[in-house]
């Protein structure tokens, strides 16, 4: 008999899909490599506080020696294997998904909110039960955490500080796809300035976005690869930066950089100390990018990328829990500490790395 094959870093053993016999609820972190996801932690936070025998679980950890990734690192299941299995789990009560399986879950999950539609994510599945069967339904709880980040943070006396201005996204992924979505519906822009490396990205998203909304009233994507334009047009009141933090190198990465230096230096001061606010959704390895230093250098008020993970992950445990976890006294504030510890902890050993 041949010897078995140990497993490779390219196709690192599955991560078994766990159900602990003393827990009452379950909920799954479903995603890899997860190494530095806070969700585990936040929700514990929630279920303690409201005193439920739950636990949210990843389905991907890390193996061997080396902190960072890739690799080493599991995989998580295939996506079948992990719908059939929540399915049959009486304990099962939600499940945050991340890369790499956001967009592919939404064709296999029962139904889809239009959250997740318009986004062209999911991030979120809850159940509905419906003649007593069990419902998977997908959401995108990303779309409220960039809302609330923004909202929440708004400069002071301003009300109505995004409706009607332009807003600006920096990247071309699944935070660019999500963050139109929060412009458009609950921040009234009035047009969307887009800046990305890579041109292809930019075309798929417009591409995508013509035939989710056809409509010829919504805020139009404008595409910005130009420095001295950038300089011209009307400033932004809201950016969402959604890329890695890491130096430009490339051309097109030097050009972007320099595209996004002109719009955070252009505009001026709306409440007499802001030129408006950035939500930087970048909080790895340390919360305080690049992209931050220069916007708070520039004079707009920078929003961590944490406000946006607190307040999705406030939104799933009301899915979860059917409770408004919102009004439960001091529940926020205790989870935004929480958050802020354990980013604070990891920030000095990303530092050294």
């Amino acid at each position: 008999m041949a010897a078995q094959q140990a497993p490779t870093q390219s196709q690192p053993p599955e991560e078994p899909i766990s159900i602990p016999d003393h827990l009452d609820g379950i909920a799954y972190l479903y995603g890899h490599p997860l190494l530095n996801s806070l969700s585990p932690t936040l929700h514990q936070t929630v279920y303690n506080t409201l005193g439920l025998n739950w636990s949210q679980i990843p389905l991907s950890s890390v193996y061997g020696s080396s902190p960072t990734y890739p690799p080493p690192y599991t995989r998580s299941p295939p996506i079948e294997k992990f719908l059939n299995s929540i399915r049959a789990n009486p304990k099962f009560v939600g499940s945050s998904v991340t890369m790499p399986w956001k967009v592919n879950i939404m064709a296999h999950l029962d139904d889809l909110t239009e959250d997740a539609r318009q986004a062209g994510a999911c991030n979120t599945i809850f159940l509905r039960k419906e003649n007593g069967q069990k419902i998977c339904v997908g959401t995108n709880t990303d779309c409220i955490g960039i809302r609330e980040a923004l909202l929440q943070n708004r400069l002071e006396g301003s009300t109505d500080q995004f409706k009607g201005k332009p807003a600006l996204i920096i990247g071309g992924g699944g935070t660019a796809r999500t963050a139109i979505y929060v412009l458009r519906k609950w921040l009234g822009s009035s047009k969307i300035y887009i800046v990305n490396r890579d041109a292809a990205e930019v075309e798929a998203i417009l591409k995508e976005d013509e035939k989710r909304n056809p409509s010829a009233n919504k805020a139009a994507i404008i595409p910005v690869t130009d420095p001295a334009e950038a300089e011209k047009l009307e400033s932004p009141a809201a950016i969402v930066s959604g890329i890695p933090n890491y130096p430009p190198r490339t051309p097109e990465e030097l050009n972007a950089r320099e595209v996004v230096t002109s719009f955070l230096n252009g505009g001026s001061n709306n409440d007499g100390k802001y030129k408006g606010v950035i939500l930087e959704m970048c909080y790895h390895p340390v919360p305080w990018t690049e992209i931050a230093q220069l916007a708070s250098s520039s004079g707009w008020k920078v929003i961590l990328g944490s406000e946006a993970l607190i307040w999705q992950g406030v939104e799933q445990a009301k899915l979860w829990t059917g409770q408004d976890v919102v009004a439960v006294p001091g529940l926020v504030d205790k989870i935004k500490d929480v958050a802020a510890k354990a980013i604070a902890a990891k920030a000095p050993a990303a530092a050294n790395l």
